[in-house]
């Protein structure tokens, strides 16, 4: 498989960190923003092949970029994972048209297994 680019969307620089560095080991291209309001200029000029995006962030929610990812029919095919220590939070995102929802606290294995998994 060769490299993909991952564009990572989450106010916690914690969490971001970890997901670059899982990510880059095993052989993507990482991309980071933490925040909401950029994601669409950032996946204008990069055109990344997934993104992965937390439920709740302060001024714009993922819930509502996904949904206006969704809407542009440029990015209507962008894979999108979502991730969210909501209790609702696989209901929220499936509504707004994610392709999978992991729960946070996340398995690391879990995260590569759906990153592989819509990649390919």
């Amino acid at each position: 498989m060769h490299k993909k680019k991952i564009l990572i969307c989450d106010d916690d620089e914690g969490i971001i960190d970890v997901l670059e560095m899982i990510m880059e080991e095993v052989g993507h291209e990482v991309i980071t923003v933490n925040d909401s309001m950029k994601v669409q200029e950032i996946i204008n000029k990069e055109q990344p092949d997934l993104l992965i995006l937390d439920l709740w962030m302060p001024r714009l929610s993922g819930q509502d970029v996904l949904r206006q990812l969704r809407n542009h029919s440029d990015n209507s095919n962008l894979r999108v994972i979502v991730i969210s220590a909501s209790r609702d939070g696989e209901q929220i995102a499936t509504a707004a048209g994610a392709d999978q929802f992991i729960a946070k606290p996340f398995d690391l294995g879990n995260i590569i297994e759906s990153v592989n998994a819509l990649l390919n």
